[in-house]
């Protein structure tokens, strides 16, 4: 659904290096598989045709967090019903 988003750290030798993949339009996710090796991270329309797909080795992924965009729709609401108030 819209907002999923995926990052993933990878260590690029002399440090470390962030990618984000996220769900760009309503109806799409964004699916995290693990085979052989190697980390496939990738955005799927409803039907499961991949739009996007990264790929990490699996030895150098450091974190992979997913954050799931009902947690995020939930604080944007919560901003909508009580938004700041200047002055407050």
């Amino acid at each position: 659904m819209k907002g999923d988003r995926v990052e993933i750290v990878v260590d690029a030798g002399g440090g470390t290096k962030t990618y984000e993949v996220e769900a760009t339009r309503a109806g799409r996710r964004v699916e995290v598989v693990s085979r052989r090796g190697v980390v496939e991270v990738s955005e799927l329309t409803r039907g499961g045709t991949a739009i996007r797909t990264a790929r990490f080795m699996a030895s150098r992924v450091i974190a992979l967090v997913e954050h799931p965009a009902t947690a995020a729709r939930a604080a944007a609401r919560s901003r909508r019903e009580h938004p700041a108030v200047p002055g407050d």
